[in-house]
């Protein structure tokens, strides 16, 4: 299973990666942004128990080096997210459990939830996944970087003249729209951060694991080069739950760098891995989430309306796009 799963794993000591799927490094590395051979060199290979194992260093990350804060205003980003309006100027980020005011159940980027009874071999749910451009997506700067620009809806006109967008643009609202979910107060029992560099997301991994945890990365991986974006998906095979005591879950903002809203609760969740057959013949292993307990959740929540449940009624289960990721502790020996 493991080989099939999008998979690496951190040592919480020593920040290793331990990899078991070259896409996902490929995945990774254009995150970062460590595209340059200055880059590349920082990162050290060697094997370890038939893995492929990236040794980081456990300060002074370099990544991103090839571009500086003051060329930041030159980037240009896609505010639909290649075609998916879900985060942006419509909808409010689905993972975000607070209100909306303006959440459209129609929006077919909405159309990535399910319930358990659905975890069955056979049973075809039309799925949204959202397809990106790892070599047009944004990237994750330097902490050093990313902490020396505001981050905060206050400094919206600043951040609008820093980044050269008009008030007006589809940018602008994109901005505006991750800067407010992210100053969302989180609901009971669930903590949450906006980060802006791997190295605080690795931070807010580790205070929710542990200090000196070892923790592994898991996301959706698709088999085929096609641009369909939602289309009726079969369930080939019995889905895999993933055991897991905690799981953090980043999910990518529309920004002109790399920023996730991650977030951990301390309500029952279940992790599971699903074989999808496209009607297409794609093939997708898809990583999805459920929630237990759904009655802190607002009665606004995209979810119940394409499930036509209500809050704290049923579990609430959702699948992962490729470019969101599942923070789950390691295995114990």
């Amino acid at each position: 299973m493991m080989n099939r799963m999008r998979r690496i794993s951190i040592k919480g000591t020593e920040m290793g990666l331990a990899l078991a799927s070259s896409s996902l490094l490929f995945h990774l590395l254009l995150l970062m942004g460590a595209h340059g051979s200055e880059s590349r060199q920082s990162l050290k290979f060697h094997t370890q128990n038939e893995n492929n194992i990236i040794q980081l260093p456990s300060s002074n990350i370099k990544i991103n080096n090839h571009k500086k804060v003051d060329d930041l205003q030159l980037v240009k980003f896609d505010a639909k997210q290649d075609g998916d309006d879900h985060h942006g100027t419509k909808t409010e980020h689905v993972h975000s459990h607070g209100p909306s005011s303006h959440m459209d159940h129609m929006d077919p980027s909405v159309m990535l939830f399910f319930t358990m009874e659905d975890l069955i071999v056979g049973k075809i749910l039309p799925v949204y996944f959202r397809r990106t451009n790892p070599s047009t997506s944004t990237h994750f700067l330097p902490r050093e970087e990313a902490d020396s620009i505001p981050f905060s809806l206050k400094e919206l006109p600043n951040l609008l003249q820093f980044f050269s967008f008009s008030q007006n643009s589809p940018q602008a609202k994109a901005i505006e729209d991750t800067l407010r979910q992210c100053e969302i107060e989180p609901i009971k029992g669930e903590t949450k951060l906006c980060v802006t560099s791997l190295e605080s997301m690795l931070d807010f991994a580790r205070s929710v694991f542990g200090l000196n945890s070892d923790f592994n990365l898991v996301t959706t991986s698709y088999y085929g080069n096609s641009n369909i974006t939602i289309q009726n998906y079969t369930i080939l095979e019995v889905p895999k739950e993933i055991l897991a005591s905690k799981m953090v879950a980043c999910h990518s903002m529309p920004y002109p760098y790399a920023v996730f809203y991650c977030h951990s609760q301390k309500s029952e969740n279940k992790v599971y891995k699903i074989s999808l057959g496209g009607d297409n013949g794609e093939r997708v292993e898809a990583v999805a989430v459920c929630h237990m307990d759904t009655s802190q959740w607002s009665p606004n929540h995209a979810s119940f309306r394409v499930l036509r449940i209500m809050p704290g009624t049923s579990p609430v289960c959702h699948f992962f796009p490729v470019d969101n990721l599942i923070w789950i502790p390691a295995p114990t020996a």
